[in-house]
Formats: C-alpha cells, structure tokens, sequence
C-alpha cells in the first residue's frame, strides 16, 4: 500500500549518516520504506520537522508498528507509561538495554527530569555514539539531547580554525567535545556537579585535551575567565534569555553567540539581542516542541569594535 506522509529527501552518499541519525533522534519511521528517488534518498519520519516534504512511501511489510519512542544510545524513552509496548520496543533492536518513561519535565537548576523503568536493566545510564565521538550519559543526573546532533555539526563547519570558544550550559559535553578539534581552547562550564563529572569523563573518552570544564554559574564566568570568545554556544532554552547580557560581555567585536530558546512567535527575541549589541541575528527552527511552541536558534553576530 502507498501512503503519503512526511520525509526528508538527502543525497544518496549522505543516506548511511542520516538513517543513523534519524534513528538515534527516534524520527525514522521504521513502517514505511526508504524511497530513491534519482540520486536523493527519502527517509520518512514521525512528524513534520524542518526541510522535511510531502512524499509517497510504501509500508514495511509485516512490520509491527511500535509506539513512539526516542533513542539515546541503548536506552528508548517513551511517550507513554505503557509496559507491553516498552517490552516489544526492547526486542525491536540489539543495541537496546533498557526502555524508560519519564516521570517529570526537565526542570531545576541542574536540569535534570525522573524516570521509571518499563524494561530491561535498571539504569538510565548509556553511551551515545554520535558522528565519530562517544559521550557517557546518564538521563537521571545530567540533560542530554540525541535531537541536538545535526545543530552540533552545524556549528563545527561554521567554526574557523583556532577560534576561543565557551560553552555556557555544557552538560556532558556535545557540543565542547564536538567543537574541540577546530579550537584552539573550548571553556566548557556547567552548573550541575553530576553533568561535570560525566564531561570531564567525556573529555578524556575522546581526547579532547583542549576543553577546560567548569563547575560554575554562567553569570559568574566573566569574573574567573581572562578571555573574549570568538563563539559562544548558550543551550539552555527555558531560560537562556537571563544569561544573553553576560554572553554579550564576554563576546568579542565580531563574534558568534549560538543562542537556542523555546519560542511561541517568530522574533521573539530579536529586540532584546538588538538592545544587547546583536547587529546580525538569523532564527531558524530547530524542531517542533508542543502545539504553538519550537525549539529555535538565533546565530548572533557583533559588529566590530
């Protein structure tokens, strides 16, 4: 049977990568076929989501449809609180050790949420492997998004070479780690004791010697680093807006703030990051939130001095 539904059309030398990622997000949808379409492959997903289109697929024959689920390494977390879907989730795939369901929004200064355990081992501890660099996560203790990938490669091509970056809200690590080796120095700072000590586990995983971590409160960083950044990456999207002044502070003339917030109308923010000092400001989607709500980011530039 055909069925239109959404998908996402990649050249064919890109379509390994993109299955891979597609699949550690949790948005491919395993029901229905990847299509060829001439030299673009078209993977269809679960949801409408950027640069994704309209197109024909055919089903999966004898393909148990199974309920929605996000993957992050060896762990799915699940929408529902439902113990039989959770049971045929973890036979779906090898890879997988356990299926959680959350039970609370990420919340708190540490930024941390509670599960329940529906399947498998009694741990909301994994390892993600995401474009050649392996990260220890623990759900329960530290903030983590499989969905932030692409945004991670988005910023390492955009980067020059030996540029000083920070990362405000570093968690484990993804995006310092991810931008390390263009850096000449990444400061990697987080507030949360449990998130630093799976990033400096990270740090040493994937040799990333040029990332300094910091147990520290972002609003304090300007009194403990010397430095001006060329790049400055600020992913904390319920409340980034409270930091954006000491971002700019800590911004050289020039530089690039990476800000990423929730957002229920386009230009939400573009006054507040013009009255700062932002004389560039492009807002792209990153992804669908809640009904009315997405996740977008706004690259900052700075004039010169």
């Amino acid at each position: 049977m055909t069925v239109e539904h959404w998908g996402v059309r990649v050249p064919v030398r890109k379509g390994e990568e993109t299955r891979q990622a597609l699949l550690r997000e949790g948005l491919l949808d395993c029901s229905l076929k990847v299509t060829r379409d001439g030299n673009d492959l078209v993977f269809p997903v679960i949801a409408e989501q950027e640069n994704a289109g309209r197109y024909l697929f055919e089903g999966q024959p004898g393909r148990e449809e199974l309920p929605r689920h996000e993957l992050i390494g060896g762990i799915a977390i699940m929408q529902e609180n439902d113990p039989a879907g959770a049971a045929r989730i973890l036979t779906s795939r090898p890879s997988l050790h356990t299926v959680l369901y959350p039970t609370s929004e990420v919340a708190g200064a540490f930024r941390t949420r509670s599960f329940t355990v529906l399947a498998g081992t009694d741990t909301t501890r994994t390892e993600v492997v995401e474009h050649g660099h392996r990260f220890s996560v623990d759900l329960a203790g530290a903030y983590f998004s499989a969905r932030l990938s692409t945004e991670r490669q988005r910023i390492a091509e955009k980067m020059g070479k030996n540029e000083l970056v920070l990362d405000m809200f570093a968690g484990v690590g993804p995006f310092a780690i991810t931008l390390a080796p263009k850096a000449a120095l990444v400061v990697a700072a987080d507030l949360n004791p449990r998130a630093v000590a799976l990033l400096m586990e990270n740090t040493r995983k994937n040799r990333a010697g040029n990332v300094l971590p910091l147990l520290f409160d972002a609003r304090r960083l300007g009194a403990v680093v010397p430095w001006k950044f060329d790049r400055i990456v600020m992913n904390l999207p319920l409340a980034g807006t409270e930091f954006l002044a000491e971002a700019f502070r800590l911004l050289r003339p020039g530089g690039t703030i990476h800000f990423y917030s929730l957002v229920s109308c386009e230009g939400e923010h573009q006054d507040r990051i013009r009255e700062l000092g932002g004389t560039g400001v492009t807002e792209r989607m990153v992804r669908s939130y809640s009904p009315g709500q997405w996740h977008a980011v706004y690259d900052i530039v700075t004039g010169p001095a």
